[in-house]
Parts: C-alpha cells; sequence; structure tokens
C-alpha cells in the first residue's frame, strides 16, 4: 500500500515538472518571435506525425513511410511559415508537393497489400496534423489582410489565447468531472468525460477570455468569450477524434516522450480540431 502511495506521488511530480516545462516553453516559443513559434510547431508537426504514422502502421497491412511521411508534414508545415514571410505560393509549397509524388508513386512498385489505405492514411496525416500547425503560421504573422486589421500586431496573443483556453478547459474539466460528474459525455468514446466536466472547462475558459479582453482588447468582450467557446467546443471534439483513434488500435497513449502526459498527439489532439476552426472564426470577424 505505501509502495503504491509513493508510486502515486511520484507520478504526480514527474507530470507536474513536465507540464510546467511544456507550458513554460509553448509560451515562450510563441511570444518570443516567429521564428521561435515557427521552429517550436514545426518539431511538434514532426514528432506528431511520427507517431501518427507508427500507430496507423499497428494495423493489419497497413505500411506508411514514417520518415518521408513525416518529413513531408514539416515541409507543408514550413510551406505555410514561408508564404507568410512572402516566399511566392509556388516556392513554399513545392518541395510537400514533390514528396507527397514521391509518396504516391511508390505504392506502384512496393507491391503492398493495401496500397489505397497507405494512400489515404498518408494524405490524412498531412492534413489532420500539419495543416493546423501550419494555420498557426497565419495567425501568428496575421498575414492576411483581414486577419492583420483584426488583429492589430497581437498574431501572437492569438495563438496563445488558443492554447491556454484549451488548457483551461482541461483542468477545469478534470475538477469538474472529480467533484460532480456524473453524466458521461461520450461514454462509447471516452467513459471519464462527463457533461459537467465539458460545462465546469468552458466556464473556466470563459473567465480566461475576459482576462485576454482586459490586456488585449483588439476584440470585443463577447468576441472574447464566442473564441473561447468555439476553441472548447472543437477541442473537446478534436479529443475525442483522438481517443476514437487510439481505442481502434487498441492503445492507451500515442507515445511516451512526454513524462506523465504521454506522447505529442495526446497533449496536442484537442488542438487538431480547435486551430481550423478558431481560425474560421477569427477570419469571419476580421470579414465581417
Amino acid at each position: 500500500m505505501q509502495n503504491t502511495s509513493n508510486s502515486k506521488v511520484s507520478n504526480m511530480i514527474v507530470r507536474s515538472l513536465t507540464g510546467i516545462v511544456f507550458v513554460a516553453v509553448m509560451v515562450g516559443g510563441i511570444l518570443y518571435s516567429p521564428v521561435t513559434s515557427a521552429l517550436l510547431f514545426g518539431l511538434v508537426t514532426a514528432l506528431s506525425t511520427w507517431e501518427f504514422t507508427g500507430i496507423m502502421n499497428r494495423q493489419e497491412d497497413v505500411e506508411l513511410n514514417r520518415f518521408i511521411t513525416s518529413v513531408a508534414a514539416v515541409m507543408l508545415f514550413f510551406g505555410f511559415f514561408g508564404y507568410t514571410t512572402g516566399i511566392s505560393l509556388s516556392l513554399a509549397f513545392l518541395p510537400w508537393l514533390l514528396s507527397m509524388v514521391y509518396l504516391m508513386i511508390t505504392e506502384l512498385y512496393l507491391q503492398r497489400p493495401r496500397p489505397i489505405v497507405n494512400w489515404a492514411l498518408t494524405v490524412m496525416a498531412q492534413f489532420y496534423i500539419a495543416v493546423p500547425f501550419g494555420l498557426l503560421c497565419i495567425l501568428r504573422t496575421a498575414s492576411d489582410m483581414e486577419l492583420y486589421q483584426l488583429l492589430q500586431g497581437n498574431g501572437a496573443i492569438a495563438v496563445l489565447a488558443i492554447f491556454v483556453f484549451l488548457w483551461c478547459s482541461d483542468t477545469g474539466a478534470y475538477c469538474t468531472g472529480s467533484l460532480i460528474g456524473k453524466h458521461k459525455l461520450f461514454p462509447r468514446i471516452s467513459p471519464a468525460k462527463s457533461w459537467e466536466g465539458s460545462v465546469g472547462g468552458a466556464v473556466v475558459a470563459l473567465i480566461a477570455s475576459q482576462v485576454f479582453y482586459r490586456y488585449a482588447p483588439f476584440i470585443t468582450s463577447v468576441e472574447w468569450a464566442i473564441f473561447a467557446l468555439v476553441v472548447v467546443v472543437f477541442g473537446t471534439w478534436g479529443d475525442l477524434i483522438e481517443s476514437l483513434l487510439k481505442r481502434q488500435i487498441g492503445i492507451k497513449d500515442s507515445g511516451h516522450i512526454l513524462p506523465g502526459h504521454g506522447g505529442m498527439l495526446d497533449r496536442f489532439d484537442s488542438s487538431l480540431l480547435a486551430i481550423p476552426a478558431a481560425f474560421a472564426y477569427l477570419c469571419t470577424l476580421g470579414i465581417l
């Protein structure tokens, strides 16, 4: 009994220390400069795609080229970054296009049992992981005219807000769900999540949105609140999608790179849907 208690305390300490370092690196990388932000999320893209392809390869007759698929995802991500720095559209995305053509053609010669599945999962890796993180480059620099006018030089704050809302939602959902959670949100996929926890997480994120409004009022208080809700709702769906993926494969964590937290996909699963939704929301505000 004593050993079990000590183990739980030790795991909690490791988890807490990892979380502190993780948040510090994320906040510093996002706020310091567009280059550090790009390097940070380029690395996240590479590691997340590597994990995704490894998970997919656990299925029978699925054989993805992990290295080239991960390199292609990084090329796509830096294509977005290159585009925001003024590189022409064709040059920015040409390396990614060539890598994808290579991956498609190689299936003709490898004689694998399920080439169509390999093609589909390779493309999925690009759009499921690289595109959302690539959109952060556009937000970070506000390179789109409507976004530039809306964000008024606060692109880094907008990117940081997405992750803060997700972190607040996760923390609020865990605390509220542990205390009063009774009604399951999606028992077929994630039995631990409850409606009470989801509402509690949303409330904490809404409070955080008003803090952002206090110090960065480039959008109104109501628009900040809607921003938080968009991130929370789509973040929850993103989390459930990865849970469904892992449940289908039969694994608990996507990896073990973050002690006490699992893999990169485990940490960024919510953001993979929240980022495109937040991007669309902010673009809509810019157009309106």
